[in-house]
């Protein structure tokens, strides 16, 4: 079947504009190799919310008593807190999905790939287009840390899912993600330290802000050590039988480094270029004026 247009990703830009051409008229054909929502819905912005709102509910409960209101033995369940959040995600992407099918888009699930400028393929299916918009979003980068091969780490979709606490976690990596988690596990008893190569948090945030929100963090007891180069990665000792990381680190007094059960790479995140055929549409590189 042709189509008017086809846009692959069904992320914030993907699906809002299926939904503003689907409503306007035109015959679309939309392609999601995983989630609708993308990113921001199923693994960013509202799941960290949702977890964000039950430990604020935990930290409200536990220091009742500075309100006048006693709170017996305040405790929480984490995979219930990771149940709940899966259950919101999954309302969200149900209401992205009825907007869609209501204009008429048709949402092809699987991994498409561009034949050409008018053709992207997707399983057996072949599908003509007009038009092709390209909406393929962001993945989460891993900085080429020495060992990094070598041992194990989240990214913050495990972090997500995560059912078990960790006695300590190490977060590389400052910003809205790795302040978010950090934020998170230390309302639920874990010890956090977030190594962060700048010298403020939330980079390319206003750094007066930055500075108050790191600075009421580190009174909850978040560690943080700033201006800080991670140079290497490497197992510790297991302490209680359980494995742990180490993270060796340069900064302006030297070298140190800081072992945790766990470790966080929130280092950021880079576009999705490769896997969908790209390169068959044979673009020009050119030097933004």
């Amino acid at each position: 079947m042709k189509y008017q247009l086809a846009i692959i990703g069904g992320g914030p830009a993907g699906y809002t504009a299926a939904e503003a051409a689907g409503k306007a008229g035109l015959s679309v054909v939309l392609f999601e190799k995983q989630n609708l929502g993308g990113v921001c819905l199923n693994e960013g912005c509202i799941p960290t919310k949702t977890l964000l709102y039950s430990a604020k509910t935990y930290d409200g409960a536990r220091h009742a008593s500075k309100y006048a209101v006693n709170v017996a033995e305040a405790s929480f369940d984490l995979p219930k807190i990771i149940a709940r959040k899966q259950k919101v995600v999954r309302k969200l992407v149900l209401g992205v999905k009825g907007k869609l099918t209501t204009h008429g888009v048709n949402i092809v699930s699987g991994e498409a790939v561009i034949v050409d400028n008018h053709h992207v393929q997707c399983g057996e299916e072949t599908y003509e287009c007009d038009n092709l918009l390209l909406c393929t979003g962001s993945e989460t980068f891993i900085p080429p840390i020495p060992g990094v091969d070598r041992v194990p780490y989240w990214t913050h979709r495990d972090a997500l899912d995560n059912k078990e606490l960790p006695d300590s976690l190490v977060v590389i990596g400052g910003g809205v993600i790795g302040m978010e988690f950090a934020s998170f596990f230390n309302s639920l008893g874990v010890q956090v330290t977030v190594v962060e190569m700048l010298d403020e948090i939330l980079g390319g945030m206003d750094k007066e802000l930055s500075a108050l929100l790191r600075a009421e963090y580190a009174k909850r007891g978040i560690r943080f050590l700033m201006g800080t180069k991670v140079t290497a990665l490497s197992e510790a000792p297991s302490a209680e039988g359980l494995p742990q990381v180490q993270v060796s680190y340069e900064d302006a007094q030297g070298a140190g480094f800081v072992v945790a059960h766990k470790l966080l790479m929130s280092v950021g995140r880079r576009p999705v270029t490769k896997g969908f055929g790209l390169e068959n549409l044979n673009l020009e590189k050119t030097e933004r004026g």
